[in-house]
């Protein structure tokens, strides 16, 4: 088995726990990293605990024969120009979520990837969490009946205290509270609903706490979404809220709901449907990256090159499809009006 060698471009708070997941990958390395600030091998040595070699120029780390993977995990308005490249240069890439900031950049990076016929995912991890596998687990089973409604909302306050925060609040850097960090949200909802959305109606807010002064867009929002098949959903995002981090789940159905890792189900005889029943595991409620389950994507990403087959869950035309409704939400909330998706066909 050939050995798969990464390029990891930006080196952030995310980028340290990549390089650490992809150390606990067999066959894969960390060859190489690309950042604006220069950086020499010991320091890098110092920080990642390996021996990596620091490019200066993005494009002399694309030209490196022997790098086959680019994971991007620059400030998001780099993210097109950086994946195009890397597809051209006939790289796979792995990109951090939000993939694109705009539907003209995320359609670019498509064609981009396509033409090449390279893999790419996206960072969408919270896909191979425990508590989301749980869920489609249920669903999948039948337990919870036909879905008609969920929610799923992100609590997350992203503050002075997070690193991020100096490009975060930029409009042309964070875009939105659902580019953001809220996109999970929206992306487990989709995940659960497994139906097209045909509409959308979103609305923005924004705390008057000091501490989120400098956003530049409204880092709080709810979405209404419009299934093809009659469904109905929420998602609120809000990166400036004041409290502990909370994933909140809540879905029902024709046989039973799930709130949280909460059950009632018809499905399970002797069941109270009085009283919630416990489903212990492991629940996402931290915003620290070194808590989020990478190993289990990385693993499949890795898996889906070697072995030539679509990345399963987080695969680029999946990611692209949620980000699609993101930006239909957004253009609600800027517009003040419902927006088809057919808007972004």
């Amino acid at each position: 088995m050939r050995e798969l060698k990464v390029g990891v471009v930006g080196l952030g708070w995310v980028a340290g726990a990549h390089i650490e997941t992809y150390k606990s990958i067999a066959g894969v390395t960390v060859a190489g990293v690309h950042d604006c600030r220069p950086m020499d091998a010991a320091q890098l040595q110092a920080r990642f605990g390996l021996p990596l070699h620091f490019y200066s120029d993005y494009a002399a780390l694309l030209a490196d024969p022997e790098i086959d993977i680019i994971n991007i995990c620059t400030p998001n308005k780099f993210h097109r120009e950086q994946c195009v490249q890397a597809a051209q240069a006939g790289k796979h890439v792995f990109i951090e979520k939000p993939m694109a900031l705009n539907y003209a950049d995320a359609k670019a990076m498509r064609s981009a990837i396509h033409t090449a016929k390279v893999k790419a995912c996206v960072g969408f991890e919270c896909r191979f969490s425990k508590q989301f596998v749980m869920m489609k687990s249920l669903i999948d089973q039948g337990l919870l009946g036909e879905l008609h409604y969920g929610e799923i909302d992100y609590y997350h306050g992203i503050g002075p205290w997070y690193g991020q925060i100096a490009w975060n609040v930029k409009k042309d850097c964070g875009g939105s509270a659902l580019l953001s960090a809220g996109c999970h949200a929206l992306d487990a909802l989709l995940l659960a609903m497994d139906a097209p959305v045909v509409e959308v109606t979103s609305y923005g807010s924004k705390s008057s706490s000091v501490h989120f002064a400098g956003y530049e867009y409204d880092p709080c929002t709810v979405t209404i979404l419009k299934f093809a098949n009659g469904k109905i959903g929420k998602v609120a995002a809000s990166i400036d809220c004041l409290q502990p981090y909370y994933f909140h789940v809540h879905l029902l159905g024709s046989a039973g709901s799930l709130l949280d890792n909460k059950i009632y189900s018809e499905k399970i005889a002797g069941t109270l449907k009085e009283k919630w029943s416990t489903l212990q595991t492991a629940m996402l409620d931290s915003g620290e990256v070194t808590d989020h389950p990478y190993k289990p994507q990385f693993q499949a990403f890795v898996d889906a090159i070697r072995n030539d087959t679509v990345m399963p869950l987080t695969d680029f035309d999946t990611a692209f499809e949620t980000h699609r409704v993101i930006y239909a939400a957004d253009r609600s909330a800027a517009e003040g009006r419902p927006v088809l998706l057919s808007e972004f066909a």
